[in-house]
């Protein structure tokens, strides 16, 4: 993942800590609660052919990777819909994978296509929504919140587009957007007006925490469920990374604390195998700290290093 990369030796002068709550926090999360929100946590991708014999069995055949991956995750960010379109077919076979493999419930979270987000850029994308709809509805009870990322260049001029592709939508998909243009945060009337439209339409609003944006780290909780993308820094960064990750156990307390329902948390990092220790360590720190019961990853321990 290129989006918010700074060189190595930029990363020890940016400021990890989380920035204070958005506005719509205090409209969304206004319940106190003693119960515990759903956790999900999961990667971007399964089919690494780099995590055989260190997440993987030895000789995993990749026919069989989702199956593997299902074993250690309950959930993915399902980078691959974005590329194309899964068939029907495909969906089905995926589905019963991680059914029949993973210890809990297993979530999709798939992404829209970039014919529907970036070519197109969300106008006259009817067909393309009905055929991504269409083969994403057969997950059923194993489909998560579908994840619409919007281009650098898509910024508050195309405002009504997104509003109009949002209001497009089933009423019950559950949706999570992520704004990448720099004006929707710089300018305060946009990111009111922006982040007000998500609450009245019941949309989410993705949170990534990348080291070259901390914009877009924008803390705005527009529904009682978050959807957070999280951005290592390598493995010279490991411990400071697991230390980012626990700011974020204690934030996502808070909000549990007043109503948060669900919390969807998927790792990226541009060394595959160092995301699986961000996820470890997530899953850990979670279970801790919000008291979620998550099985924990096993790594091959002759490669855990």
């Amino acid at each position: 993942m290129e989006f918010g990369k700074v060189a190595s030796k930029e990363v020890k002068s940016i400021n990890f800590l989380l920035p204070k709550d958005g506005l719509q926090n205090q409209k969304v999360l206004n319940e106190k609660s003693t119960g515990k929100a759903d956790v999900y946590v999961g990667c971007a991708k399964w089919g690494l052919p780099e995590w055989v014999g260190f997440l993987y069995p030895p000789k995993t055949k990749a026919a069989n990777f989702l199956i593997e991956y299902a074993k250690h995750f309950n959930s993915i960010e399902l980078n691959a819909a974005y590329y194309k379109i899964p068939t029907v077919e495909t969906v089905r076979k995926w589905q019963k994978q991680a059914a029949d493999n993973a210890k809990d419930g297993f979530l999709f979270c798939p992404k829209f296509p970039e014919t529907i987000s970036h070519y197109k850029r969300l106008k006259g994308v009817e067909r393309a929504t009905d055929e991504f709809l269409t083969s994403v509805f057969e997950f059923g009870a194993h489909l998560g919140p579908c994840f619409l990322q919007m281009s650098d260049s898509f910024g508050p001029n195309s405002f009504s587009a997104l509003e109009d592709f949002l209001k497009s939508l089933p009423k019950d998909l559950n949706v999570f957007t992520e704004l990448r243009n720099e004006e929707w945060f710089s300018e305060p009337s946009y990111r009111k007006d922006v982040f007000e439209m998500f609450t009245a339409l019941n949309k989410g609003a993705v949170i990534t925490d990348v080291a070259g944006r901390r914009d877009v780290l924008h803390m705005e909780v527009t529904v009682p469920e978050v959807f957070i993308r999280f951005i290592g820094n390598g493995v010279d960064f490991r411990e400071a990374d697991f230390a980012r990750i626990d700011l974020w156990a204690e934030r996502i307390k808070e909000w549990q604390d007043n109503g948060l329902k669900k919390t969807y948390f998927f790792l990226h990092q541009h060394d595959e195998r160092e995301s699986v220790r961000l996820a470890a360590h997530a899953i850990k720190s979670f279970n801790k700290t919000l008291g979620s019961q998550i099985p924990e990853i096993q790594i091959q321990p002759s490669l855990f290093i």
